[in-house]
């Protein structure tokens, strides 16, 4: 996933969440638990630079932890494709842990956000509009593992152009999601999201025509092809246009892998050879009109993983809970210790590696 919106450290202890999870249980009574509102918490957004934001409501802190338990999957994912010679087990862990954090968002935003008291503000993580996009993203980019793997292992044409085609409309979506965001917060995301859109319909037509060619469709395979040139094309030029687009967080640089690379190759020749074939045996007519991909993928498509909440730790009973009285809490304001002032850490550029498989940064 794009790592310039992943700008959270991972802080996450199991006595935290036991304490949290404590917080918000109810004391057998159906009334709310009397402690959800007695600290005010605080978490810098990813797309709102360094202004943090801040409920004093335990539920939002356990619904920040969670999100950041999510970043930290796809990090971790994002680092792994980046590894020269991935292998077969470090991409299955790649796919899971965007599959994982893909849960995590979609439970976060059906079961756990709508009980804020406070709802999120425009722009920030907690947004119905941003906590959409990264869910979509995750599962898309779980999908550009399942087609480097079919290309590898050189499936069906069909069924990689259907994966690809499905991918695309992926890209396509989070970018629609984000699209009536501020542009000074989500123009440098949403050049990401359509780079990725392009590219993989470039990849869904490259395969159609193939596709066409088996089932002698020469001249419709020549059209697919010249749409997928048109697409790449397109795809390089929104390469650029991403990396120079200001906007919060680092930049990936997509057009620089091996994965980007080979499709201009491989659109090139499959088109040279499809020409070839027409000009010998088939002399079809070319069409104006690119074919109307109507894609389907019956395999490979990546669904959340469904996530739950790790138990309430055996401790947390109602006769513990009973004894807190937050009658006794200090009341003197004045020797509360100022708050210090935390200061964001910078993250580095990773380093593009030429043979890597795909690109989830």
């Amino acid at each position: 996933m794009h790592t310039s919106h992943f700008c959270k450290l991972l802080v996450y202890e199991p006595l935290v969440c036991d304490t949290i999870g404590f917080i918000l249980s109810l004391d057998g009574t159906t009334q709310e638990n009397k402690m959800r509102f007695i600290q005010n918490f605080k978490w810098t957004d990813t797309l709102q630079g360094n202004t943090p934001s801040a409920q004093q409501d335990a539920i939002f802190e356990l619904i920040s932890m969670a999100f950041n338990v999510a970043i930290w999957y796809a990090k971790f994912a994002s680092r792994l494709a980046g590894k020269e010679n991935i292998t077969e087990a470090e991409a299955k862990d790649v796919h899971r842990s965007l599959k994982v954090a893909a849960g995590i968002f979609k439970i976060l935003k059906e079961v756990h956000i709508p009980r804020l008291i406070t709802p999120a503000e425009k722009g920030r993580d907690l947004e119905p509009r941003v906590i959409d996009a990264y869910i979509i993203q995750s599962q898309a980019e779980a999908q550009e593992v399942t087609i480097a793997r079919a290309i590898e292992l050189k499936h069906n044409a069909t069924l990689i152009a259907a994966l690809a085609f499905e991918t695309a409309n992926f890209y396509q979506k989070a970018d629609h999601t984000l699209n009536t965001l501020e542009p000074e917060c989500s123009s440098k995301w949403r050049k990401y999201l359509q780079l990725k859109q392009h590219f993989y319909m470039a990849y869904a037509y490259c395969y159609h025509g193939q596709t066409l060619l088996a089932s002698d469709k020469c001249g419709e395979a020549i059209r697919s092809l010249q749409e997928a040139e048109k697409c790449y094309s397109r795809a390089e030029a929104l390469c650029k246009e991403y990396r120079q687009t200001k906007g919060p967080g680092t930049t990936a640089k997509p057009s620089e892998q091996l994965f980007f690379l080979k499709l201009g190759g491989l659109i090139k020749n499959t088109l040279e050879k499809c020409q070839r074939e027409n000009g010998f045996i088939y002399f079809h007519k070319v069409p104006v009109e690119a074919p109307q991909l109507e894609l389907k993928a019956s395999y490979g498509l990546a669904e959340p993983i469904s996530f739950e909440l790790p138990p309430l730790s055996e401790l947390c009973t109602p006769e513990v809970y009973a004894t807190f009285d937050l009658t006794k809490g200090a009341k003197n304001d004045k020797a509360k210790p100022k708050e210090e002032e935390v200061k964001p850490m910078k993250e580095p550029d990773l380093k593009p590696q030429k043979d890597t498989g795909c690109v989830v940064s």
